[in-house]
């Protein structure tokens, strides 16, 4: 029975809080961003008694983050020990099957590529591999004490034109070559060991326990294009690679673009799991299951009221007990499926966010890295019954005088209820005078916004609450963890549903008392800032906005087919191509409403964005500043992906939110 036990013990886990803080007495500001530590990755160790983490913590000289290793015994007795320091980005720990060492993936050195380290508990560091180009990614059999790698290659592909892109090879060519994979296994004690070079990209792979078995997401390259709507999971066992029927997760899905990843095996590797994560629909789980000599692929089924969490959710086999990560409410918490009996069971808690999980393989221990609306995340573990916490990343928190943080809900305009975190000011309650309102948009849309405490440069969370305004966060229709229909709800309903909701949360703010209807912003990130930008551009809104910021925000639809890297999303959500639904595409663009704006905005993008190239926010800012004369500022950040990287632009982008919103919101 012991199998089960982590299924059981994660139910009294995940609600349970600390302690009443101290007094707070520290006033958060943006500098306060730099001292914030965040646990990126957990691993528990072959008998449970240990957990190995990795640690962010930002480095102002070198105006980024840097991530060590760090291990702590989970009957919370111990203090955390630090095993690396060299600030090398620690990732992916893996500990070796004697428990004495953890493998990571590392960049040692100033211009050194990334490798497989061996970090022993007690001793020196050993490089384990030598890849000329660096490693991508790596797994670790430990009854086969086998590290399996891969790295980057280049295919040519041969037609008419070949030789003639050759003979001009300083051109950019849009096809032609493409970047490949190649897996390699590595005894502890010997060289690599070439398994798999078979011109296919592999995004991620996972090795079962006993080294005989490879699964791989594998796509034609390495582009989103190819990745989102045509890659797969191949299985490689003893020289040959097999692709498991994939009509569960292309042909027969609601979507047939899917995201894969999250890849996991059971102890005996005749059972596989993956995500698959979807633009416009719920994320499903699908399983492979080897009977008779043939994989069998199907969806786990899904718990009625609780949506597997995408983007990045962890899956784990205990035995043959699938463990994942479900949401509801902005609430993420800990699920199961047991095969054998079709049973599920939600051990979601509304109190906690859980970040990622992991036991040993025995099931005896757990242990999860959760936040909490009153505190930021740390490590607890639970056996016997019995739950503790296991770190303390950020005891300088102590004083500060964080938000409260509630989920709120409202009526839309066609009776959906609709919901999100509401972040209030420190102090203050009910009947205190109304506040400034910052409406902080998600991206996505297929996420949420959830009811934690978090210190979120891109999407507005903690450092407006702390300087004094509400902060509403609205899962707006096409957010996950409010029912099937609710996600769904917004295919072909962009820039309608999303907004009609936004704008009912903050006329319920308006009615509760909360908010001063005179003092209104809206601001997001990615597909925030382009709900901001359909808010800007209403004609005769229900509510004034005061104020905007614009992060990353799309403006025109069919540019964002023609030029963003993932031209499935638009197909997605718009039903089909521009000159096929060229009705959709410009309903959804707010670049022909751009006439009615007349609300000073702030304009953020990353110099280097694929995901929403800078043409759209550099449109929006030329249109306000030379043809609608309205207050406005664009920053590019130089370099920046979709995301901004490093510590001085998000301290920028934090310090212009507030001085922008403190002149247009006259507070």
């Amino acid at each position: 029975m012991r199998r089960a036990l982590v299924v059981c013990l994660f139910v009294v886990v995940v609600g349970r809080l600390a302690a009443a803080p101290p007094e707070r007495t520290h006033g958060i500001t943006p500098a306060d961003y730099a001292s914030v530590n965040t646990i990126t990755e957990i691993a528990v160790s072959p008998d449970g008694k240990q957990v190995a983490y990795c640690l962010a913590t930002w480095d102002k000289k070198a105006d980024g983050r840097r991530i060590d290793l760090w291990v702590v015994d989970t009957d919370g007795k111990g203090k955390p020990r630090q095993l690396t320091d060299d600030r090398s980005n620690d990732s992916h720990p893996k500990w070796s099957a004697d428990g004495k060492s953890v493998y990571v993936l590392a960049r040692r050195g100033a211009k050194a590529k990334p490798q497989v380290w061996k970090v022993p508990l007690d001793g020196r560091q050993q490089q384990v591999t030598d890849a000329r180009d660096g490693v991508v990614a790596f797994d670790y059999a430990p009854k086969a004490d086998t590290v399996f790698y891969t790295i980057d290659a280049t295919a040519t592909d041969k037609d008419n034109f070949s030789e003639l892109r050759e003979k001009f090879g300083k051109i950019e060519y849009g096809h032609g070559k493409r970047t490949v994979s190649e897996l390699y296994a590595q005894k502890a004690d010997g060289n690599p060991e070439k398994l798999i070079a078979e011109k296919r990209y592999v995004r991620e792979f996972a090795v079962t326990a006993d080294g005989k078995k490879v699964a791989m997401v594998s796509a034609f390259d390495d582009t989103v294009v190819k990745s989102e709507g045509e890659s797969r999971v191949d299985v490689w066992e003893g020289g040959t690679v097999v692709t498991p029927p994939t009509d569960v997760y292309r042909a027969k899905a609601a979507s047939p673009y899917a995201w894969l990843e999250g890849l996991a095996w059971n102890p005996d590797g005749t059972r596989f799991a993956f995500c698959a994560v979807f633009d416009a629909y719920p994320a499903e789980v699908v399983t492979g299951e080897l009977k008779g000599g043939k994989w069998i692929t199907d969806l786990m089924p899904r718990l009625s009221k609780t949506h597997v969490r995408g983007y990045g959710s962890p899956l784990r086999w205990q035995g043959n007990i699938l463990v994942y990560l479900g949401e509801k409410l902005g609430a993420v918490g800990i699920a199961a499926w047991m095969p054998e009996s079709a049973a599920s069971r939600d051990l979601l808690d509304p109190s906690g966010v859980v970040y990622a999980f992991d036991h040993d393989p025995a099931g005896a221990v757990g242990v999860y890295l959760s936040g909490y609306a009153s505190r930021l995340p740390n490590l607890f573990a639970e056996s016997n019954g019995r739950n503790r916490q296991l770190t303390d990343i950020n005891p300088h928190t102590a004083d500060w005088k964080f938000p409260t943080v509630e989920h709120v809900t409202w009526k839309a305009p066609d009776g959906t209820s609709v919901g999100g975190p509401l972040e209030l000011p420190f102090g203050w309650k009910k009947g205190d005078k109304p506040l400034p309102l910052v409406v902080a948009i998600h991206g996505g849309p297929t996420t949420a916004s959830y009811n934690d405490l978090r210190f979120d440069p891109h999407n507005g969370r903690l450092y407006f609450a702390a300087a004094g305004y509400a902060v509403l966060c609205p899962n707006y229709r096409g957010s996950t963890g409010y029912g099937d229909k609710f996600v769904t709800d917004l295919i072909g309903n962009e820039n309608d549903l999303d907004v009609k909701d936004i704008l009912a949360g903050i006329q319920h703010l308006v009615k509760e008392g909360i908010a001063d209807p005179e003092r209104i912003a809206v601001m997001g990130w990615s597909n925030g800032g382009y709900l901001t930008n359909c808010l800007i551009t209403l004609k005769d809104p229900p509510v004034k906005v005061r104020a905007a910021s614009s992060g990353a925000g799309i403006l025109d639809t069919v540019a964002e087919w023609g030029f963003n890297d993932e031209p499935a999303y638009p197909i997605v959500f718009k039903k089909g191509l521009p000159w096929e639904r060229p009705e959709i595409y410009k309903k959804t663009s707010p670049t022909y409403g751009i006439g009615n704006v007349t609300t000073p905005t702030l304009v953020h993008v990353g110099g280097n964005d694929d995901r929403c190239p800078p043409g759209h926010s550099r449109m929006l800012y030329r249109a306000l500043k030379e043809y609608q004369k309205v207050p406005t500022q664009l920053c590019v950040y130089p370099g920046q992906p979709h995301g901004l990287g490093t510590l001085t632009f998000r301290t920028a982008k934090m310090e212009w939110d507030l001085a922008w919103f403190e002149k247009y919101l006259k507070k």
